[in-house]
């Protein structure tokens, strides 16, 4: 299978929002393209994420979004590697490992010291994923909330 990885504009809102809306239902979130829609266009126009889309054999197959943080200890930016999801019939073809390198890949163009994520510990998919790219996890944190 052929695939490529595009940096995704305004352009190609209706395909990212598309995705994002199956990420979000994925994580028992409440089916909204046009909330989707709404929240990525800001993020776009306002340059405060990066989407990448992988498109497999020519349709879209999977995303992942990326947000700027800041490292206090190294001191230099950082991105938060905040949703990546691969359309349920492009599984265990690599997209997402492809989808991190692609991230990986930002890092170096932008400067950035490396990739920060969460996930719930619950998606064993992702428990398994992140470990085989070179993410390292961290347990010597708590992550706390406070919502509003």
């Amino acid at each position: 299978m052929e695939y490529n990885i595009r940096q995704a504009g305004l352009k190609d809102l209706d395909t990212a929002a598309e995705l994002f809306n199956l990420y979000r239902v994925f994580y028992r979130q409440e089916d909204d393209y046009g909330k989707c829609k709404k929240f990525l266009e800001e993020r776009l126009n306002n340059e405060q994420s990066h989407v990448f889309v992988v498109y497999a054999d020519e349709k879209p197959a999977g995303f992942v979004q990326l947000y700027k943080l800041y490292h206090y200890i190294k001191l230099q930016k950082q991105w938060l590697l905040s949703d990546l999801f691969v359309h349920p019939d492009y599984r265990g073809k690599g997209l997402s490992v492809a989808l991190i390198d692609r991230a990986k890949q930002w890092c170096d163009e932008t400067g950035a010291c490396g990739l920060m994520l969460e996930t719930e510990k619950t998606n064993n998919i992702g428990n398994q994923l992140y470990p085989r790219c070179g993410f390292e996890y961290d347990g010597l944190h708590n992550y706390y909330y406070w919502w509003k």
